[in-house]
């Protein structure tokens, strides 16, 4: 497992989409490539904003605290590319656009993650304590078998939590994300905890106040867990929200780092897409945009060096 804590960050430049990408950007609204020449573009997009990413290094960010979650179905040559070039992978193993958790090739699912080697193998999980309890069990149950397979095997285990308000609990306060989502994201823990779901890196929706932030690593790492790291995700906010969200948990101890993905990429891959902009602009805006949040989380932090040669943007 590398090394992550306070002073190792992870900043992981998230690309993973897939049902979504093709819906939002390539105005797919099965979710599914028209054709194999349409396929052929959406993985000419990853690896594009792939470039972005180079980008960013080359101008200067931090290649031990940048990492590329990308899927096998339309990136797998990015997969390879940040490999080779030292880059901390990680690859979802969840089957894009689906409700509830399943696996991508079903069985043959270990195959896939070892002909990668990843450096963290994720799954999203979307879950809520009003949701209905049977499939609450049974997801639980198949994401515990998944943790203790990468556990039996010394891979990590990255688990993307969303914790999507019901329509009653939207209408129950005036602020879902800051009046009532943390509470429910530590009852969500504990749920997921007790039905064997150990994480080593838990991938969580932005909080408003530091003691909320303070209360979910508590959280995670309840019952011995002291390993168990946080790390923030985009949710594709605007930048305003995002920058708050990283301020507000990058001073907390046990979160350490964060995952953007649209954020950072989704305006200017449209612009290509639609619009047919330049791809080295967009390459550069791409950039542009990862390093503004790696600084915000660096300077919120205080205790990381922001020299090139210290690891930083």
């Amino acid at each position: 497992m590398p090394i992550l804590d306070e002073t190792h960050p992870l900043f992981l430049f998230a690309m993973d989409q897939r049902s979504s990408l093709l819906e939002h950007t390539y105005d797919e609204d099965s979710g599914e490539p028209a054709d194999e020449a349409e396929a052929e573009r959406v993985r000419a997009g990853k690896q594009l904003v792939y470039r972005g990413v180079l980008t960013a290094l080359a101008a200067g960010a931090a290649r031990e605290h940048t990492g590329v979650l990308v899927d096998e179905r339309y990136g797998a040559d990015v997969a390879r590319l940040a490999k080779e070039a030292g880059l901390q992978l990680a690859m979802p193993v969840e089957r894009s656009g689906r409700e509830w958790f399943e696996l991508e090739y079903g069985d043959d699912w270990v195959a896939h993650v070892d002909a990668f080697d990843p450096d963290w193998v994720k799954v999203l999980v979307r879950d809520n304590p009003a949701f209905d309890a049977d499939h609450r069990e049974q997801q639980a149950a198949a994401l515990a078998d998944v943790a203790a397979t990468l556990h039996d095997a010394g891979r990590p285990f990255l688990v993307e939590l969303l914790v999507p308000g019901t329509d009653e609990q939207q209408s129950a306060v005036d602020d879902y994300d800051r009046d009532l989502r943390p509470d429910l994201v530590v009852q969500v823990l504990e749920f997921l905890q007790d039905h064997g779901v150990e994480a080593d890196v838990w991938k969580l929706e932005g909080l408003d106040r530091r003691e909320d932030a303070e209360r979910v690593v508590a959280t995670a790492r309840r019952g011995g867990r002291d390993t168990v790291q946080c790390i923030v995700l985009g949710r594709d906010a605007p930048e305003e929200q995002l920058d708050a969200w990283l301020r507000t948990a990058a001073p907390v101890d046990g979160f350490v780092g964060f995952a953007i993905g649209r954020s950072n990429w989704e305006e200017p891959l449209e612009d290509v897409v639609r619009e047919h902009l330049d791809t080295e602009a967009a390459e550069q805006l791409i950039a542009a945009n990862y390093r503004h949040f790696v600084d915000t989380w660096l300077e919120a932090r205080g205790d990381v060096e922001h020299g090139v040669d210290a690891g930083a943007v």
